[in-house]
């Protein structure tokens, strides 16, 4: 597994118990509330370095090889899937998952971001950048959703959709804007889960929703920490500058009403215990519905309205004469 700075010192202590174990199975030199105590230390150590993340370190947590993606999500929390392909226009892009799921015997519409595991499939899936015609197979979706009136829920993972020509010459930004305008009149109950990166236009092209829950070592923002300390200050090492003047993280984003609610993730991060992780989202998602599913369309329509209408703040100054 991958191991990231903050954990090496985690990491180190947890070796050295494991070949304590190893060595007392077979001569003895310490005893269980020895090793009890270890153990104890061990955990209060994670505590400490848990407790005293900075920004940055929640990115690489975000960023981790094994932390959970959509795929994941989706093998765990569901009972039965059946994926939809393509655009009805030009292609499947797959780097957007979406099809008919059924959670906790209830059925819903579900559409993910994926980026992939291994070279291979990173390839395939494009790194979790979408092409239009993957806004398009989301919408797609969505408006079947709508016509049977099945519950939406989105995973957004995505750096950002995806930048290169043929993607512009494809209408990318159109396809973008023209999802934000659907779900917005989307007369359905969307649930929006962010389970990592959530980078500009490419996450809010699928991210308008009645209930937007956030997992806790994710973020959200407008640019990556890289790419605003490339443009700020000329140098893409300050991100960890960056990260932390950005207020991406959660608890930033629930203060400016941006988010609903956290979701948790197990100590450390989800890719130490991805099952927990999966186990969290699907509550979240489950309960999240039973709240919706008791308010008609127009209500649902309103309060979506009137949710993203309130977000940003801004301050006005007369000037007398």
């Amino acid at each position: 597994m991958t191991v990231l700075a903050h954990e090496k010192q985690i990491l180190e202590v947890q070796q050295t118990l494991d070949k304590l174990r190893e060595h007392n199975k077979h001569n003895p030199l310490w005893s269980p509330k020895e090793l009890y105590e270890m153990e104890q230390k061990l955990e209060e150590l994670k505590r400490i370095v848990y407790s005293q993340l900075k920004p940055w370190d929640r990115v690489s947590i975000c960023r981790h090889p094994q932390r959970p993606h959509a795929v994941d999500y989706i093998q765990s929390i569901t009972d039965e899937f059946i994926e939809l392909f393509g655009d009805r226009t030009f292609q499947d892009d797959r780097a957007i998952i979406a099809g008919l799921a059924m959670i906790g015997g209830k059925k819903f519409m579900l559409i993910g971001q994926e980026k992939g595991k291994d070279t291979e499939s990173r390839i395939q899936r494009n790194f979790g950048m979408p092409h239009p015609e993957g806004y398009r197979k989301a919408l797609r979706c969505m408006k079947l959703a709508e016509k049977f009136q099945i519950p939406v829920v989105t995973l957004l993972d995505t750096p950002g959709a995806y930048p290169g020509l043929t993607a512009e010459e494809r209408g990318q930004g159109w396809a973008i804007a023209h999802n934000l305008m659907e779900m917005a009149r989307l007369a359905t109950p969307i649930i929006v889960v962010l389970i990592g990166e959530g980078c500009s236009g490419g996450a809010l092209g699928i991210g308008v929703g009645d209930v937007i829950g956030m997992m806790e070592h994710s973020y959200y923002s407008v640019i990556s920490p890289e790419g605003c300390a490339s443009i700020l200050w000329k140098d893409p090492s300050k991100n960890d500058i960056a990260a932390s003047a950005l207020k991406m993280h959660v608890e930033d984003l629930l203060e400016l009403g941006i988010v609903d609610e956290m979701i948790s993730e197990p100590i450390g991060g989800a890719h130490l215990n991805p099952k927990d992780a999966c186990d969290n989202v699907k509550k979240f998602i489950l309960t999240s519905y039973e709240q919706l599913k008791m308010r008609s369309s127009g209500q649902l329509l309103e309060n979506r309205y009137q949710k993203f209408r309130k977000m940003g703040k801004f301050e006005t100054q007369i000037e007398i004469q």
